[in-house]
This record gives structure tokens, C-alpha cells and sequence, in this order.
């Protein structure tokens, strides 16, 4: 689900109330003793289905950089999951690049 290139994280599969769980728990900083070098850039390229969990992972992801005072940008978001984003009030909270 996770893959990582620098600060480039590949994000892959389905992000569902079934897998989201799973996705968090490999860590938006895991595999760098917990620090990032200012930026981190998530790929969503490889997303398959999603549903709201993956808004709130990505929630998630951006509460954690900001208390790690790293900025995290999101790229290439199907826009299924830019749309529920907008559903839920949220889209203005995530860095879309």
C-alpha cells in the first residue's frame, strides 16, 4: 500500500474502512526513525477504490506533518476522493499539488 523514494511515498490499492487500517499503521513517516527533511510528497496515482477513510487518513497524514512541521503535499488524487473531500468540508485542508 505504502512505498517510499526519499520523501516521495507511493500510496497504492484500495483505501477503504476495510484497508485503511492497515495503510496507517505502515506510518506516513515510518522507515526515517520518525523525521522527514521538510517536505514529503504523497503519490496517489496508484489508488484504487476509495471511500471516506481515505480522507481521514489523509487527515491524519496532515495533522501528524504539521506537529512534525513538514509540509505534505498530495498529487495526482483521483478525483473520487478530491470529491469527497469537497463533500465533507475538507478539500481546503489538503495541499493538492
Amino acid at each position: 500500500m505504502i512505498s517510499r523514494d526519499g520523501n516521495l511515498i507511493r500510496l497504492s490499492g484500495d483505501v477503504t474502512i476495510n484497508t485503511v487500517n492497515s495503510v496507517y499503521r505502515q506510518g506516513l513517516f515510518a522507515g526515517n526513525d520518525g523525521q522527514a527533511a521538510g517536505e514529503l510528497q504523497v503519490d496517489c496515482s496508484g489508488l484504487g477504490k476509495v471511500d471516506s477513510s481515505a480522507v481521514s487518513l489523509m487527515l491524519s497524514w496532515v495533522r501528524e506533518a504539521q506537529q512534525k512541521d513538514v509540509r505534505l503535499g498530495f498529487s495526482n488524487v483521483p478525483e473520487s476522493l478530491r470529491s469527497l473531500a469537497k463533500l465533507y468540508g475538507v478539500a481546503e485542508l489538503i495541499d493538492y499539488n
